[in-house]
């Protein structure tokens, strides 16, 4: 069957993309917020001796600033993956610029790193994990250069060993992230999709129409929703057998997803009622529409066991202004349609 792909669909993802954004977004603030009492708890710890507990202090008071700025004042509006690449990167210039003068490589502020490299891993793909990986380790190399001086070969080879838990942490932790988010996929596709007929299902079909809707009542646009419900399956369900019925099913699914146009959406409405979004569309392109959705299914056999099994298709129509001001109003006056439609043709099917 043609997949389906409208530029619906695309706004639709693109939702549920910054919906998982937003979330990662409010646990990276979390973690920044983290980070600055780890840091303040360690100043306030009894006993710990600090060289330049101003500048502590200072870089605290910057890397607040910068929080609040970027975050809570919408110095960053709209929630990307490129903010959290940059906060990643803030989050490690303040740990490097905090274990200066907090001991070095000798500081227990040391695995505040583990910090960034996490959230790399589970928000920014495998690579952006790995260059970030690369900078703490760069990082690193210049806190033990700035403490004791120039790094011999045998220093940094020590360096080396003791960072080798953080790339073990960044390694498990963007392979556990890739699972998720393959596994996420999967439950996301499975919860916008009919199982049967590879259709949107109706949850997926309300946000779309509803984002249509607006477009529509914010621009002056229309749109026609079409009701389509299958004649007589019980019939075929009953001669035939439902496995028979589940291919009827499916071939009136794969003729709606082949003459609806690409910029329209398909879903599967109930047990064998299909609706249909028709973008910008009026009524009478709407009907030429319908019209050769119906003509193709009565002029298209299922073959199953040997037997030739037919099946039609009423079909009901409602447009956006003209119908309705509500996008339920639109859908409940094509159900209303599709029904008179139905009854009008019954003499007809019952032939048949």
């Amino acid at each position: 069957m043609r997949k389906l792909r409208s530029h619906f669909v695309r706004d639709i993802s693109e939702d549920i993309e910054q919906d998982e954004i937003k979330g990662f977004a409010r646990s990276v603030a979390e973690v920044e917020w983290l980070l600055l009492i780890l840091v303040m708890l360690y100043l306030l710890a009894p006993g710990i001796l600090v060289e330049n507990r101003d500048r502590v202090i200072a870089i605290l008071v910057g890397f607040a600033a910068f929080t609040l700025l970027f975050r809570y004042l919408n110095f960053y509006k709209r929630q990307t993956r490129l903010k959290i690449a940059i906060e990643t990167l803030v989050m490690i210039g303040f740990t490097t610029a905090v274990l200066v003068p907090t001991g070095g490589p000798a500081s227990p502020l040391l695995t505040l790193f583990l910090l960034p490299i996490i959230v790399a891993a589970l928000t920014l793909g495998k690579w952006f994990s790995l260059s970030i990986v690369g900078l703490v380790s760069l990082c690193y190399i210049y806190v033990a250069a700035k403490t004791h001086g120039d790094v011999s070969l045998a220093s940094f080879s020590t360096l080396m060993v003791a960072l080798s838990p953080f790339l073990l942490v960044a390694f498990i932790t963007t392979m556990l992230a890739s699972d998720i988010h393959i596994a996420r996929g999967r439950i996301k596709s499975l919860s916008e999709t009919d199982e049967l007929t590879g259709l949107l299902n109706m949850r997926a079909f309300s946000r779309i129409h509803r984002r249509e809707h607006d477009k529509a009542e914010r621009y002056g646009r229309s749109y026609t929703v079409m009701l389509i419900d299958m004649d007589d399956l019980k019939k075929t369900n009953d001669k035939h057998g439902h496995d028979a019925g589940n291919r009827a099913i499916v071939l009136v699914a794969n003729v709606i997803a082949r003459i609806i146009r690409n910029t329209d959406v398909a879903a599967r409405y109930g047990g064998d009622e299909f609706v249909v979004l028709l973008s910008e569309a009026g009524l009478g392109e709407a009907e030429d529409i319908a019209r050769r959705i119906r003509n193709s299914i009565q002029n298209t056999s299922l073959e199953y066991q040997g037997q030739m099994v037919r099946t039609s298709v009423s079909v009901g129509l409602a447009n956006y202004p003209e119908d309705g001001s509500d996008p339920r109003q639109i859908v409940v006056k094509a159900d209303h349609e599709m029904y008179r439609h139905k009854e009008l043709r019954k003499p007809s099917v019952e032939k048949t």
